[in-house]
C-alpha cells in the first residue's frame, strides 16, 4: 500500500480506558502492519518521559515480528538545564541496554524566539516544536532510517480538540491528528491508546522514566486540562470521552479530506499560480457557495505564504472584492499583510506582493476566467 493510500489512517486499538497487555502490544504490532511498517528501520523519538519510554519498550518488543531495525533519537531543548541533560543520559542509558544506536541533538529554542521580525516570531512551544521536527528529521536521513515515530495518545489527541476549541478555531483545526504523515514517514502508533493503558504498561513492564516536573504545572492551559478538566468532564458527563472526542476529530479528518479535494478541483477552474502570485477569475465569485468561495479564497492565500497573517476580517475583504467582478474599479488595490496585495486588472484579479515583484511573467497575456 503505498502513502499516499495510507494518509488520514487510523490505528484500530481497542478504546478502552484498561488494556490487557497481551492485547495492547497485539494491536500495537498489528496496527503497524496496517500501516506498513515492517522491514526497515525506524527512529523512535524519545524524550526520556513515559509515553515515549513505554513507546521504546512496545517497539523494542515487536520490531523482530515486524523485521525492523531501531534507532533511538533524542533531542535535548535545554529549557530545563542540569535536568534536560539528565533526560539525555536516561534516555542513552536505556539505549544502550536495549542495544540500540542513540543519535542526540541539542537545540536552543529561546534563540529562534530572538530572532527575525517580532510579529513573526513563534511561540516558544512553537519553536521547540519546529526545531524538534527539524532534528528528528536529520537524525532520520543520518541513521537510514524509513519512519520517525512519536508517542502522541489518545490523550494529546483530546486536549489538543478541546484546547482549540475553547480558544476559538476553524472547523479545519478540529481535525484528529493521523497515524501516518501524507508521505507515510511520521508515525503515532499510540495514537488511539489511552494514558491509563500507557501508565499500565509501564507499572508491570516496570519501564523506567523521567518526569519533567513542568507538565504538572496548572500555568500552563493545557496541564490544566489534562489535570483538571478531562477528568471532571470525563466523570459528570461521558467516562469515554477521550474515545468520543477521537472519534469525532477523526470523523472531521476523513469529511475535510473529502472538501480539501473539492477545492483541489475547484481550483483549477478560479484561481492559476504564477511565478509571483496568484490571478483569480473575474466572473462569477457571486454565483458560489459560501463555503467553497472562503475554501478557494483560503487556499490561494495559503500559496503565497499568507495563512499565518490572515485573519478571518482579511479573507472576506477579499471574498467581497473578488465579488465585486466587473464592477470593482480597474487598478483598484486591496492591500493585505506580508507585503501583498490584490488589484483589478482588464480581465482577472491578480494577487502579487506589492512591491520588489515583477507580477505574473509567465502569464502576462492568459486570460483567466471561470470555464462554463
Amino acid at each position: 500500500m503505498d502513502a499516499s493510500a495510507r494518509f488520514g489512517a487510523q490505528l484500530h486499538f481497542t478504546p478502552v480506558s484498561r488494556y490487557p497487555m497481551g492485547m495492547l502490544e497485539r494491536n500495537f504490532q498489528g496496527g503497524l502492519e496496517e500501516l506498513g511498517v515492517t522491514d526497515g528501520r525506524i527512529l523512535v523519538a524519545v524524550s526520556g518521559g513515559r509515553d515515549s519510554m513505554v513507546l521504546l519498550d512496545l517497539l523494542h518488543r515487536c520490531m523482530p515480528a515486524l523485521g525492523l531495525r531501531g534507532v533511538v533519537g533524542h533531542v535535548n531543548h535545554g529549557l530545563r538545564g542540569r535536568e534536560s541533560d539528565a533526560d539525555e543520559a536516561h534516555t542513552r542509558e536505556v539505549a544502550q541496554r536495549l542495544e540500540m544506536p542513540l543519535l542526540s541533538r541539542r537545540i536552543d529554542p529561546e534563540a529562534v524566539r530572538r530572532t527575525g521580525p517580532s510579529r513573526e516570531r513563534p511561540t516558544l512551544e512553537e519553536a521547540s516544536r519546529n526545531l524538534r521536527r527539524e532534528a528528528l528529521t536529520v537524525m532520520a536521513e543520518e541513521g537510514g532510517c524509513d519512519w520517525i515515530a512519536t508517542a502522541h495518545h489518545a490523550g494529546d489527541q483530546a486536549e489538543t480538540v478541546l484546547l482549540r476549541l475553547l480558544r476559538g478555531t476553524s472547523p479545519d483545526g478540529l481535525r484528529a491528528m493521523t497515524a501516518q504523515s501524507r508521505d507515510g514517514r511520521w508515525l503515532k502508533p499510540l495514537l488511539r491508546v489511552p494514558p491509563e493503558a500507557i501508565q499500565d504498561w509501564a507499572s508491570t513492564r516496570d519501564v523506567q522514566w523521567r518526569e519533567d516536573a513542568s507538565n504538572q504545572d496548572p500555568r500552563f492551559a493545557r496541564n490544566r486540562l489534562r489535570l483538571e478538566w478531562i477528568p471532571k468532564l470525563s466523570e459528570t458527563f461521558n467516562p469515554q470521552l477521550l474515545r468520543a472526542l477521537s472519534d469525532f476529530a477523526e470523523a472531521q479528518g476523513r469529511d475535510l479530506e473529502w472538501i480539501e479535494g473539492l477545492v483541489e478541483e475547484a481550483s483549477k477552474e478560479w484561481f492559476e499560480i504564477g511565478d509571483a502570485g496568484i490571478r483569480f477569475a473575474l466572473d462569477g465569485w457571486e454565483s458560489l457557495p459560501e463555503a467553497l468561495a472562503r475554501r478557494l479564497v483560503r487556499r490561494a492565500l495559503i500559496e503565497v505564504g499568507l495563512a499565518r497573517d490572515i485573519t478571518r476580517t482579511h479573507l472576506l475583504r477579499v471574498l467581497d472584492f473578488l465579488r465585486r467582478g466587473r464592477s470593482a474599479p480597474r487598478n483598484k488595490r486591496l492591500e493585505l499583510p506580508g507585503g501583498f496585495s490584490i488589484r483589478r486588472h482588464d480581465e482577472c484579479f491578480e494577487l502579487a506582493a506589492t512591491t520588489g515583484a515583477k507580477g505574473f511573467d509567465r502569464h502576462e497575456n492568459a486570460r483567466v476566467h471561470r470555464r462554463n
